[in-house]
């Protein structure tokens, strides 16, 4: 399964690990990842795909505003990861 926009991740490697982010670009064979307050979406962190966990979930509206190039804010970032991080402690 490849990294969709928009999608729930863990870093399962690095000093961040186990910490959860959403998926905001791609750079070669990495792909750009934001939390809204460490990692803001102007200075993402480049993750190699195996050092992170895909989750099945997609925040809709940010992956909608990322494919239309419209800026997406910390904030926004911040909630989607909050309403994603609720919905897949329910998947679990």
């Amino acid at each position: 399964m490849d990294a969709q926009l928009g999608q729930l991740v863990t870093s399962r490697a690095g000093r961040d690990s186990g910490q959860q982010f959403l998926v905001v670009g791609y750079s070669g064979q990495r792909v750009l990842v934001a939390d809204g307050k460490l990692r803001s979406v102007r200075r993402p962190k480049e993750k190699n795909v195996r050092h992170i966990c895909l989750h099945e979930v997609v925040a809709e509206d940010i992956r909608t505003k990322l494919a239309a190039s419209i800026s997406v804010s910390d904030a926004d970032i911040r909630a989607a990861l909050d309403r994603l991080q609720q919905r897949d402690e329910e998947v679990d």
